[in-house]
């Protein structure tokens, strides 16, 4: 069976590509993996206990759109932090990691045409790939929108123009910003809404990185959308454990919305949906229901913005990250720069033009690397210092 055409030019992911140019060559130095955003710090130490003490659930088909006491604890917690009460029944849906919610999501609410023609979806440049591959999967023409230092490293969706906005279904945004670390504003989510208000399409607001932040809590859209209004199916959020609680493995997010939206995505989830185990859902109702730990990590992430900022701080161009846990640091040319410090000293990142599209000279991450801090704070010390010494000494 021949593969679709439409998946026939993808590009390849970003970490594949990433062992293509370095692994034919010996690392330079003791090896510093600052690539993968995969979180190091300690989860709750109970979490273990609160598995085993429900493992009995593994014998059970798992409850398909979330436990009640899951679906509760999830709800509790988007009440405490952005002040918005959603139905537990009609509005919230557990996720197996909220790649999947991304992704089904689309194929859930994206229309086969928009104004008689084939509908578009947007998204930042550089960005998430499944953002691009949901596109793709449904049949939309994907629109790639710079998020670079001129606009706040945040995308203007309204440069799209009213042809491509009038034909526009979809539009991801992700806050905190995947790579950049940059945070919309309440501003920034007022105008967006309205925008999608006025040209007629849906908001999937990433935002997994909600919880690690230098020191305001960044505004959610769903607490805007609220504020001004909207209409309550324009927005649709996702969230997770994995950043917010060290626990990427648990694959355990959620998806909240409107109640159609939420309807038709329950729906898919009954044919092509991957439920979480019950044991995974009785723990992540407690992670979601703690705030402790989470206090802990972004306190840890804290001291790593204070050391970028002291190792880096000298750096021309650079800009601390508001929230997130990756540095993105300008360069001349992000493959370049991530062979020589590989090759120079063992010190492993990511060219920024892996996250992006765009022809040479117009792909908005190929002066950049990116560097995700999640090491313990002594060994990314170590690698920030290296890594200066080696692309900007």
């Amino acid at each position: 069976m021949d593969f679709p055409e439409r998946f026939s030019n993808l590009p390849a992911y970003a970490f594949p590509r990433l062992r293509a140019l370095l692994d034919g060559f010996a690392p330079g130095g003791d090896v510093v993996h600052m690539t993968i955003g995969e979180p190091k710090h300690a989860f709750p130490q109970w979490v273990t206990d609160v598995i085993v003490e429900n493992a009995s659930g593994f014998n059970n088909y798992p409850p398909n759109e979330g436990s009640p006491e899951l679906l509760g604890a999830i709800t509790n917690w988007v009440q405490r932090r952005y002040g918005v009460a959603l139905s537990a029944d009609a509005q919230v849906m557990a996720l197996n990691g909220t790649r999947e919610g991304l992704y089904n999501a689309a194929m859930a609410l994206c229309p086969e045409t928009k104004n008689g023609q084939r509908p578009v979806i947007a998204c930042p440049n550089p960005f998430y790939q499944v953002y691009m591959v949901a596109a793709l999967s449904v049949g939309a023409e994907p629109r790639f929108v710079p998020a670079t230092a001129a606009d706040g490293f945040l995308p203007d969706f309204a440069t799209l123009g009213a042809d491509v906005l009038n034909r526009l279904a979809i539009v991801y945004i992700c806050s905190p910003a995947n790579p950049q670390g940059a945070v919309a504003t309440r501003d920034y989510w007022a105008n967006l809404i309205a925008l999608a208000e006025q040209y007629d399409f849906r908001i999937f607001a990433d935002e997994c990185y909600s919880e690690i932040y230098r020191d305001t809590p960044p505004v959610g859209a769903l607490q805007v959308a609220q504020e001004v209004g909207a209409d309550p199916e324009r927005v649709t959020v996702f969230h997770s454990l994995s950043k917010r609680s060290n626990l990427p493995g648990l694959r355990s997010g959620f998806v909240a919305g409107g109640p159609d939206s939420i309807a038709r995505i329950k729906q898919l989830r009954t044919y092509a949906g991957a439920p979480l185990p019950a044991p995974l859902q009785a723990v992540a109702a407690r992670v979601w229901a703690d705030e402790a730990h989470v206090e802990e990590n972004r306190a840890l992430y804290q001291e790593k913005y204070a050391l970028a900022d002291e190792v880096l701080g000298g750096v021309q161009g650079y800009q601390a990250p508001e929230a997130g846990f990756f540095l993105w640091l300008p360069v001349d040319d992000g493959e370049q720069a991530a062979l020589k410090a590989w090759r120079e000293t063992g010190v492993r990142v990511l060219p920024g033009a892996y996250l992006a599209q765009g022809a040479p000279g117009q792909n908005p991450g190929t002066g950049f690397i990116r560097v995700a801090m999640v090491a313990p704070k002594a060994e990314l010390h170590r690698g920030l210092i290296t890594l200066r010494d080696c692309i900007y000494g």
